[in-house]
């Protein structure tokens, strides 16, 4: 009789912290809501889709799983913020605060990201799919490089070739960044810029004793030299036309 007191006592406390917390987090999502300041507090989930939380001081809070979709978070103080598995499609991060956030699984597609702070922030596991003005502090030149091959797969060859350059500004002796963006500039149109950047693509990969590369930029020059008319009305190769072509040696150029 005394262990089934004590069960209901445990079950009763237990019941009672739960429904303490859930009330904590919702008097800190209208705080932050209502004041735009909620320094180090629990929003582990919160929904804040359009919010307008711009210039909001939210550093130190807990925000892992939080729902900001297109929330506007321009000039907001996100620093030393847990932001992991956060959906922030289409969010407003320009001038952002974001010193020292977990950004582990978050979801940063599309979002605008000019005059952000980075400094300690990694953006490990991050998507960063269709983001403008990614920070090289957060990134690696394979990591924007891959981004530009998934909008090559898609048929954005524009937004891919902004991608390419972006990698090739931070690596100025990427042979494969250079190729890549090569077959993009071909795809719409631009014969020579991507005959340019074919030939860049070449002498670099020439030069790192590369030779699965050079063939592969070999054939994309033989390819832009072939008469039209010998084409019969073939369309332009694209991005993965070559990487199937060569199969398993070129992954190793475009990571997926």
């Amino acid at each position: 009789m005394k262990s089934k007191v004590i069960v209901t006592a445990i079950f009763l406390t237990s019941i009672n912290l739960t429904q303490s917390a859930i009330a904590a987090n919702h008097d800190h999502i209208r705080q932050a809501l209502s004041t735009k300041k909620c320094v180090n507090c629990d929003l582990s989930g919160a929904g804040f889709v359009m919010a307008d939380l711009s210039g909001a001081d939210l550093s130190g809070a807990n925000l892992a799983g939080a729902n900001l979709s297109r929330a506007n978070l321009t000039g907001a103080n996100l620093s030393g913020a847990n932001l992991s598995g956060a959906g922030l499609f289409g969010a407003n991060l320009a001038g952002a605060k974001l010193n020292g956030v977990n950004l582990l699984g978050a979801d940063l597609r599309n979002t605008y990201l000019p005059g952000a702070e980075w400094n300690g922030t990694t953006a490990s596991g991050a998507n960063l799919q269709g983001a403008i003005g990614i920070s090289p502090q957060i990134v690696t030149p394979e990591q924007i490089y891959g981004l530009g091959v998934a909008e090559a797969q898609k048929g954005n060859q524009e937004s891919a070739v902004d991608y390419f350059s972006q990698a090739i500004s931070l690596k100025s002796d990427y042979a494969g960044a250079y190729l890549a963006r090569g077959i993009a500039r071909y795809q719409i149109f631009d014969r020579q810029g991507a005959f340019q950047d074919a030939e860049m693509a070449k002498r670099l990969f020439s030069i790192q004793n590369n030779n699965p590369g050079k063939e592969t930029a070999l054939a994309f020059i033989k390819e832009m030299q072939t008469p039209l008319d010998g084409k019969v009305k073939a369309p332009a190769p694209t991005l993965m036309d070559f990487v199937g072509s060569v199969g398993s040696v070129l992954l190793q150029l475009f990571p997926f």
